[in-house]
């Protein structure tokens, strides 16, 4: 079997004035930026800022979700189904970003979908190692079958390390003897720890603001410095032919490009059904960026089209009718 490539061609002035923006601005501070835990805390004032520039539809019902180790909430467009949810886990490099910075994104995405979604901000960096983090997604997902949900009608996805996690939590879960969900989505998604690919891949050089020479030392922090790094803790190269159907979404010079190439191709050969739509000159996550970029809506519009057509509906009874009573003669 063969990934089901799309090319999406085309870069709106505003995508490419969005991608200069991000390259002078967020791309120096992230080469910089001490990938330390002490250097790592003040990571946390990013979800706490991100309402002032990314504030929720208001139209959009947010609601927490009381977990005892982690936070979570629904985010609720108009008329969501609540029979069924897409369960999101955020990007951000596994140490930033949370619920206030994907919330906008993601009341669009069930406005797109008609389906509530759960979106968990699960312990990271520095307070929590990569297993950690996997453990309260594949947490969150089970939480989600204990309320009731029917695993045909919850898609999980994921963005950058968020996509990591779509993937790894779910192959956690199902290997804890947990059914397949619906369906997986993937934007952007980090896919393989082993930064080798990336440095030597020729968007190293194009992406925006992702430094590919920061994904050894990010690997290092997460591993707990495991050396040599385990091939397996890597999704890329878990045992994938129990997944669902997949769809990735990536940006044509994103730095990890290679990362989203790699997993399609080992998921087709597997037998697993995966769509892989590469935008042409798009940023990381240029969902996020839906205001400025159009790519980034049309692209969200996909997302949901595909939660659509993956989630069964349950078939409704059709109410039982009485019989009819015969009427009584009267004698005359």
């Amino acid at each position: 079997m063969q990934p089901l490539i799309e090319m999406r061609p085309g870069t709106t002035v505003r995508a490419r004035l969005t991608a200069r923006g991000l390259r002078m601005t967020v791309g120096p501070l992230l080469s910089l930026w001490p990938l330390s835990p002490v250097g790592l805390r003040p990571a946390l004032a990013i979800d706490l800022a991100a309402p002032v520039a990314l504030p929720a539809p208001r139209w959009a019902r947010t609601e927490r979700v009381p977990f005892a180790d982690f936070q979570a909430e629904w985010v609720r467009a108009p008329r969501s189904d609540g029979d069924r949810v897409v369960l999101y886990f955020h990007g951000g490099g596994f140490f930033s970003c949370g619920l206030r910075t994907h919330r906008r994104m993601l009341a669009r995405l069930s406005a797109a979908s008609g389906a509530p979604v759960l979106s968990v901000a699960y312990r990271q960096l520095p307070a929590a190692p990569l297993a950690v983090s996997v453990a309260d997604c594949a947490h969150a997902y089970r939480w989600l079958l204990d309320q009731g949900y029917a695993p045909e009608r919850i898609v999980v996805a994921g963005d950058s390390a968020g996509g990591f996690l779509a993937f790894a939590a779910t192959l956690q879960a199902m290997a804890e003897g947990l059914p397949s969900p619906a369906a997986l989505v993937a934007l952007a998604p980090l896919t393989d720890l082993d930064h080798t690919a990336k440095i030597a891949h020729a968007n190293a050089k194009l992406d925006a603001y992702l430094p590919a020479r920061r994904v050894e030392r990010l690997a290092h922090l997460l591993t707990e410095g495991s050396v040599p790094l385990d091939p397996t803790v890597s999704p890329v190269n878990g045992e994938l032919s129990a997944l669902p159907p997949v769809l990735i979404q990536v940006g044509s010079t994103e730095m990890l490009l290679p990362d989203a190439e790699l997993m399609a191709e080992r998921l087709a050969a597997a037998g697993v059904p995966c769509r892989l739509q590469v935008w042409e000159g798009q940023v990381h996550v240029f969902q996020v960026f839906a205001d400025l970029v159009p790519e980034g809506l049309a692209a969200i519009h996909e997302v949901g089209a595909f939660v659509r057509e993956h989630t069964v509906e349950r078939a409704v009874p059709a109410p039982r009718r009485r019989p009819r009573r015969r009427a009584k003669s009267i004698a005359a």
